[in-house]
């Protein structure tokens, strides 16, 4: 009966690791993704940004 219970207990402790596993996966893959998001959309503000400040720059030069 003691056997029977530890081997229970290992492959209980396996399917733990391998959802660990999974998990990490997971979390890598949304972090990831979320960097990059986060980089896209500050290259964007900073294009536009760059695009506004470089129209309003132009409008007054052409008026002065």
């Amino acid at each position: 009966m003691k056997k029977l219970m530890t081997m229970a207990r290992q492959f209980r402790d396996e399917e733990n690791g391998a959802a660990m596993v999974e998990y990490s996966i997971l979390i890598g893959i949304i972090t990831a993704a979320t960097i990059t998001f986060i980089v896209g959309v500050g290259w964007y503000v900073t294009n536009a940004w760059s695009t506004l400040c470089a129209d309003l720059t132009g409008c007054v030069t052409n008026k002065g």
